[in-house]
C-alpha cells in the first residue's frame, strides 16, 4: 500500500463557521434561467436524497433523467425509516440550538467528520421541517397543535420529529409528490426498474452512465452534463443487515473503479436494536425504531445462564446496564456505544433468547407510568411488526433486540460543493462520506438526504456548469462504446461460467467474514485473515458461481450476481481501510486502542484524517491519499456519555 502525498481540495469557505454556507451562496456562479435547459442532469437513485435532488432541479428548469432499480421511487429503501429527522427548532425550549447541534454531531461522530459540512447539516435543518410540513408530511403533534418532539440517542435535548414509526415512509412520500409534479411537468425522466452497471468518464470528467434495462435486459448508454450518485450505503456487505435485500455497493463502487475516492469504508454503524437473528438461512435483519429507547429500557439479568421468563426475573437480578455504565445518558446512549454494550453483556453469557444472543428492551415502567395507550399511540406500529415477526406481545413481554448492520458513514469523497475528485460527479446522501464522522447520530440520515437533495447541491452544481459549461460527449464517443462492451463482457462472463455455487452462497459466505472480523470489533490479526480469505472467495466466485437464465431477459440471479461480485472487491478495500487505521473512534473499535474501562481510544496526532482510496484494479492494493481534518471551532475532546 502506498500512501501518496496528493492534497485534495475541500473547497471549504474562509470566515466563520455560521456565515460559511451563506458566504459561499453569495459567492458561487449561476446558471441563468435561460440557460438551465441547456444542461441535463443524470440522477441515479430516487429514495430522499435523490428524489429531492431531481425533484429541485427539474423545478430549477434544468433536464433531469432520474434513475431507479426499483419499480417506483415510492420504493426505495429510505421508506424503512423510522425514528424520525432531526431539527433544532428548539420547540420543547430545552436548551437546543445550531451550535449545539453542531457539537452533538460532531461528537457522536467522535471528531471524524468535518467541520464545515457538519455545521451546514444542522444550520439548513429547521428549513428541512418547514419544507416538509409545507408538502403535507404528517409529523407528530402536540394537544394543541404544535409539532412534537422525542430523544433520539447521543442528545440529551429533544429535536426528532417524528411520524409514528413511519417516518421514512412519510417524508419519502412527500418527496415522491414533488418528483412527480416535474415529472407530469416533462421537466423529470424517470427511468425505473433500471440499474446503472457502468460511470462514464472522458477527459478527466464523468459525462454519463452506462444502465440495465432489469425487465427487458437492454444495455443502454444515457450522456449528461453531470451525474449525481444518490445510491444509499453498502451495510449488505455483511449479507445480514437492516437494509432491504436490493441495497447494494455497485454504483459507488464501479465510480471508484472509474478513479473516485473511496472515503472511510470501514466506517460502518451497527444499530442497537434490531430483532435479533434466529437461524442459518435467514435472509435480513428487520429493525425496531432507535425511538424505542425513549420510553424501554434496556436489560439482561445478572445472573449468566439464567433462562427464566423475564417477567420472573425480580427487580434486583436485572442489570439495567446502560443506566449504571452511562448514567448522564442511559438507554439513550449512542448507537456505536450501545452495540458494543450489547456484545459485552451476551459474550459474558448473559444474553437473552433461545440463542442467547440478544438483549431485553422492556416497556414494563412506561406502561405503568403513562399507560398502555399512551405507549400504543407513540410506537403501535412497531410493536404490530414486532409481535407478527417473533409472535410475542410487547406490551406483556420485554422486546429482545440485537446489534446489526444498519448505515455506512463511509462513501464516495466529495468537497464542500458534494463533488468527487471527478469533476461533473456529485454525490449524496448515504452514497457520499461528508457528514457523519465515524458514527452517525440517530435521526440524522434522513436529515443529511434532504438538505443535500433540496438546499445544497441545486446550488453547487449550478456553479459547476457555470464554470465548466456543457460536456458535449455523445452517446457514440469512444468513451460510452468502452464502457459498454466491459458492462456486456462482465454480464456475459457471469453467464457462462455456470459453476456449482448459487450466489447466495457466496455472499452469506462473504459476510460472516466481514461480520466476524470487521464487525462490531476489529483487531489486526482478524483483519488479516480476512484480507487472506477474501481473495479466495472471489476467485472461487468467478470459477464456481452458477447463475441462469440469460441477459435479454428479466434475470434477477444477474443483477444479484453482479452486486455480489462487487461487494467481493469492496470488502477487501474496507479490511485493510480498517488495518491502517489504528485508533478506535465511533463505529470503529480496534480492539488493541480502548481505554482501561473498555471504551474507544482516538488517536489525534495520527488518524485526524479522512482516508481516501484510489484503484489500482482488482486484486491490487489501492493507494491511500490523507484529507486531513482541522478544527477550528471545536476542541476534540475524549467522548464521554457518562
Amino acid at each position: 500500500m502506498r500512501v501518496l502525498d496528493e492534497r485534495l481540495d475541500a473547497k471549504i469557505p474562509d470566515g466563520p463557521l455560521a456565515e460559511k454556507w451563506t458566504r459561499h451562496l453569495g459567492s458561487i456562479k449561476l446558471v441563468s434561467p435561460a440557460n438551465k435547459r441547456k444542461f441535463t442532469v443524470i440522477v441515479v437513485g430516487t429514495g430522499l436524497a435523490g428524489g429531492s435532488a431531481a425533484a429541485t432541479l427539474g423545478e430549477l428548469g434544468y433536464n433531469v433523467l432520474a434513475f431507479c432499480f426499483q419499480d417506483s421511487p415510492r420504493r426505495a429503501h429510505s421508506i424503512a425509516a423510522q425514528g424520525g429527522i432531526n431539527a433544532c427548532k428548539n420547540y420543547q425550549n430545552d436548551g437546543d440550538s445550531v451550535q449545539r447541534f453542531f457539537y452533538d454531531t460532531i461528537k457522536g461522530g467522535d471528531f471524524r467528520s468535518r467541520e464545515a459540512n457538519v455545521y451546514r447539516l444542522t444550520e439548513l435543518s429547521c428549513n428541512i421541517i418547514d419544507q416538509c410540513v409545507a408538502q403535507g408530511v404528517p409529523f407528530a403533534r402536540e394537544y394543541g397543535g404544535t409539532l412534537a418532539n422525542r430523544s433520539f440517542g447521543g442528545t440529551q435535548v429533544s429535536r426528532t420529529f417524528y411520524a409514528r414509526g413511519q417516518t421514512g415512509q412519510q417524508l419519502l412520500l412527500g418527496c415522491y409528490s414533488a418528483l412527480a409534479r416535474q415529472i407530469h411537468a416533462g421537466r423529470v425522466k424517470m427511468f425505473p426498474r433500471t440499474e446503472m452497471l457502468e460511470l462514464v468518464v472522458e477527459n478527466n470528467r464523468a459525462v454519463g452512465i452506462v444502465t440495465r434495462d432489469l425487465v427487458s435486459g437492454k444495455i443502454q448508454s444515457w450522456a449528461g452534463d453531470a451525474v449525481v450518485l444518490a445510491t444509499g450505503g453498502y451495510g449488505n456487505v455483511f449479507y445480514l443487515s437492516t437494509n432491504a435485500k436490493g441495497c447494494n455497493v455497485t454504483a459507488t463502487f464501479r465510480a471508484y473503479r472509474k478513479g473516485a475516492l473511496f472515503a472511510n469504508p470501514c466506517f460502518t454503524q451497527i444499530h442497537p436494536t434490531c430483532i435479533p437473528p434466529h437461524g442459518e438461512q435467514q435472509s435480513k435483519l428487520t429493525l425496531m425504531s432507535e425511538s424505542l429507547r425513549n420510553d424501554g429500557r434496556v436489560w439482561v439479568p445478572k445472573k449468566p445462564g439464567d433462562k427464566r421468563h423475564p417477567n420472573d426475573i425480580p427487580e434486583e437480578e436485572r442489570d439495567y446496564y446502560l443506566e449504571r455504565k452511562y448514567p448522564s445518558y442511559g438507554n439513550l446512549a449512542p448507537r456505536d456505544i450501545s452495540s458494543r454494550s450489547a456484545k459485552e453483556v451476551c459474550d459474558e453469557g448473559r444474553g437473552v433468547g433461545p440463542t442467547g444472543i440478544g438483549v431485553y428492551l422492556d416497556f414494563r415502567d412506561a406502561i405503568k407510568r403513562f399507560g398502555k395507550s399512551v405507549i400504543e399511540a407513540r410506537y403501535g406500529n412497531l410493536f404490530d411488526m414486532y409481535e407478527r415477526i417473533t409472535g410475542e406481545n410487547p406490551y406483556e413481554v420485554p422486546m429482545r433486540i440485537y446489534p446489526a448492520s444498519h448505515y455506512t458513514m463511509g462513501g464516495l469523497w466529495v468537497d464542500y460543493n458534494l463533488m468527487s475528485n471527478l469533476p461533473g460527479l456529485f454525490v449524496i446522501g448515504e452514497a457520499n462520506f461528508s457528514d457523519h464522522g465515524a458514527n452517525r447520530l440517530g435521526a440524522s440520515a434522513l436529515l443529511q438526504g434532504l438538505v443535500d437533495g433540496y438546499f445544497v447541491l441545486p446550488y453547487t452544481i449550478g456553479d459547476f456548469f457555470a464554470n465548466h459549461g456543457q460536456s458535449k460527449v455523445p452517446t457514440d464517443h469512444a468513451a460510452f462504446v468502452e464502457a459498454e462492451r466491459q458492462t456486456t463482457e462482465r454480464n456475459a462472463k457471469l453467464l457462462s461460467i455456470n459453476g456449482q455455487r448459487t450466489v447466495d452462497s457466496f455472499h452469506r459466505e462473504l459476510g460472516k467474514i466481514v461480520w466476524d472480523k470487521c464487525g462490531m470489533s476489529r483487531n489486526a490479526q482478524g483483519l488479516r485473515q480476512a484480507l487472506e480469505k477474501i481473495p479466495a472467495i472471489r476467485e472461487e466466485f468467478w470459477r464456481n458461481v452458477k447463475v441462469t437464465g440469460s441477459g435479454e431477459e428479466l434475470n434477477a440471479q444477474l443483477e444479484n450476481a453482479g452486486r455480489v461480485a462487487d461487494f467481493l472487491e469492496f470488502a477487501e478495500v474496507m479490511c485493510l481501510d480498517a488495518l491502517v487505521r489504528e485508533e478506535s473512534c465511533g463505529a470503529h473499535f480496534r480492539e488493541e486502542y480502548q481505554t482501561p474501562d473498555g471504551e474507544a481510544e482516538r488517536n489525534d496526532r495520527d488518524y485526524a484524517h479522512v482516508a481516501c482510496w484510489k484503484s489500482n484494479g482488482v486484486g491490487q492494493e489501492p493507494d491511500l491519499i490523507k484529507e486531513p481534518l482541522n478544527f477550528e471551532f471545536v476542541q476534540p475532546t475524549t467522548r464521554s456519555y457518562k
